[in-house]
């Protein structure tokens, strides 16, 4: 049987949770077998900078450090349900991929 894997990945985890609610409510909707949201471990990417623009005084740092949050959702293949995940509306800064997998 064939399935549709789609990849939500989002540096605000609530988007990427309202996406998911919306799918969830698709697949309740339509019949549609559903596996997830599956969560994937959080990329962190860390960059420290130094305070002082200049080298002088104290050497204190600054941390900054982005958090990457990714969920894994198999839904069933069915053309009506596919239909109405395409419809669903993404928000801004939210990366969606859509898949067919045997």
């Amino acid at each position: 049987m064939q399935k549709a894997r789609i990849k939500l990945a989002s540096i605000d985890i609530n988007k990427i949770n309202e996406v998911s609610s919306f799918i969830k409510d698709i697949s309740e909707k339509t019949g549609v077998e559903m596996r997830g949201p599956i969560p994937l471990p959080t990329k962190k990417l860390r960059v420290t900078t130094r305070k002082s623009p200049d080298g002088e005084g104290r050497a204190t740092w600054e941390r900054y450090e982005m958090r990457i949050h990714k969920r894994v959702i198999d839904l069933g293949l069915d053309e009506r349900a596919l239909r109405l995940v395409m419809r669903v509306p993404i928000p801004e800064g939210l990366n969606i991929e859509i898949e067919m997998i045997e």
